[in-house]
């Protein structure tokens, strides 16, 4: 925004305003004000004369162990980003290799050992990074720590299907770029002994960006499963040409073996395509212009749910490359309202029973009782799953969800197994859309004045309701939702369009 001028999560502030740390911004703001992500961003090489200034800045501003820039995360990414920018032409000053190795120091006694996940991916990049721009024995061990724990951490953080544990496109992306920026790292640098690292980071690093190339809607827009946004993660196009760089290209995971489509003649035969990503458990099918993803997953580690939603059995579908169903998306961290909201099944394209959450999602980053999905099938015609997450209620509901694949349309049939208990299915629409009824149960999906598709509700009792889209944080917009309320435990739609 300026030399002086930030803008996080979209929230614009002036440094000298606002200072390096105290009161005045949420948490997760002032992380950002410390990662110093600008020096290596798109054009950086014209913004230098602001990037010298902010590094003096901050190096008279945050003396060691002083405020949220110290903290492990945030000292993690603000090496990485230094050592980076350094490689790449920006001329540290001496101060700031000075304050280089206290970071090391400081962060290699205080790794992120309970919080895991991605802070732990991060603190240990961090450490090998920094490591390959010092020399002598404390570098070395450096080094050393960062790679025993990289060791440990890449097989547990990657699935084999290629996915990131937490089941989050958005920190896959970050995750993708993490070990990206390490083999850029270990192949640039001379003598670095990292060459048996490297064959396995570049493996790992293909079956990642095949993942995400699945996960993806036509558009660029990732799939809207748990904790996602934009804006926070590079685009699939610049990770796509930084692994080009370095030689990379994807892993596809091979698609599931199915009976040809032909045998029911309902989806189309020369164009349906189901991937089944087992280990993360996600399905993604494309059928003539529309392709759907669809979430049979679990929250996410048991030990680590902190970035899930209770989302299990939602789904978004695009059409003609545009996004039509979704999910409602992340706007915010914290432990707030709208928080507890996005998280919470009803903000989904799922079915909720009651006004309960499928998993028990609470405070900003926890979860309780979890759904775990059981009975998955999947075909080239249709793929359906229940899960557990209701079995507490009276009667012990299952919920189970099939999605059947047309020529030109889909079926999506919800059963709930204690049928006198009260459930709705939504359907929340992307935002530039809306919902014109032609008659009871029966709606035209529009985009302005044009109808993009034909929603008939055959089993329950459809309404129009209001909802949100978050597409990144610090920006909710309205849209619409389609919400059937069950029939003795029963909905049914078909969804229809145009080819």
């Amino acid at each position: 925004m300026g030399a002086q001028r930030f803008r996080f999560l979209g929230v614009e502030a002036e440094l000298e305003a606002l200072g390096w740390y105290g009161p005045g911004a949420q948490k997760l703001w002032r992380y950002n004000q410390h990662y110093f992500d600008d020096l290596n961003a798109l054009d950086a090489q014209q913004r230098r004369s602001w990037h010298a200034a902010l590094l003096e800045s901050w190096l008279n501003g945050n003396p060691p162990a002083t405020g949220d820039g110290w903290e492990p995360y945030p000292t993690s990414l603000r090496i990485c980003n230094w050592v980076k920018a350094s490689a790449s032409g920006l001329v540290l000053p001496t101060a700031a290799w000075h304050s280089l190795a206290v970071q090391a120091r400081w962060l290699v006694k205080r790794l992120e050992w309970h919080l895991l996940g991605n802070h732990l991916f991060v603190n240990a990049k961090a450490l090998v990074l920094v490591s390959l721009v010092f020399h002598g024995d404390e570098a070395l061990a450096w080094r050393n720590q960062g790679l025993k724990i990289l060791r440990e951490q890449l097989p547990e953080q990657v699935l084999p299907d290629g996915g990131q544990f937490e089941r989050s496109p958005m920190y896959h992306a970050l995750a993708l770029e993490d070990l990206l920026d390490l083999i850029n790292a270990a192949q640039a640098a001379k003598e670095s002994g990292l060459d048996e690292e490297l064959a396995s980071w570049r493996e790992v690093a293909a079956t990642m960006l095949g993942w995400l190339r699945a996960m993806t809607h036509p558009d660029g827009r990732l799939a809207r499963f748990n904790d996602s946004a934009d804006g926070i993660a590079p685009d699939n196009a610049e990770l796509e040409r930084y692994a080009a760089a370095l030689g990379i290209t994807p892993t596809t995971s091979v698609p599931t073996a199915v009976a040809p489509a032909a045998e029911t003649g309902d989806a189309s035969p020369e164009t349906a395509s189901v991937l089944h990503l087992r280990d993360s458990g996600y399905v993604r099918a494309a059928w003539g212009s529309a392709t759907a993803w669809m979430d049979l997953a679990p929250v996410g580690p048991d030990y680590l749910p902190g970035h899930a939603h209770a989302d299990t059995l939602s789904f978004e579908l695009s059409l003609h490359r545009r996004p039509v169903i979704v999910n409602g998306g992340t706007s915010c961290y914290g432990d707030g309202a709208r928080r507890l909201h996005e998280r919470g099944t009803a903000a989904h394209s799922t079915l909720q029973v009651g006004d309960r959450n499928s998993s028990e999602v609470w405070s900003g980053f926890r979860v309780g009782r979890r759904a775990r999905p059981r009975n998955v099938q999947v075909s080239a015609t249709q793929v359906s799953a229940s899960h557990d997450g209701y079995l507490w209620l009276p009667g012990s509901p299952l919920h189970t969800r099939t999605w059947r694949f047309l020529e030109g349309g889909l079926e999506v049939a919800d059963v709930v197994s204690a049928a006198e208990l009260s459930a709705v299915a939504r359907y929340h629409l992307a935002p530039t859309l809306s919902l014109q009824c032609l008659r009871p149960g029966l709606w035209h999906v529009m985009d302005g004045v044009e109808p993009r598709a034909q929603v008939e509700v055959l089993e329950g009792r459809g309404s129009m309701q209001p909802s949100t889209f978050a597409p990144e944080f610090g920006l909710v917009l309205p849209t619409h939702c389609l919400a059937i309320e069950c029939d003795r435990g029963r909905a049914l739609t078909r969804w229809t369009w145009g080819e």
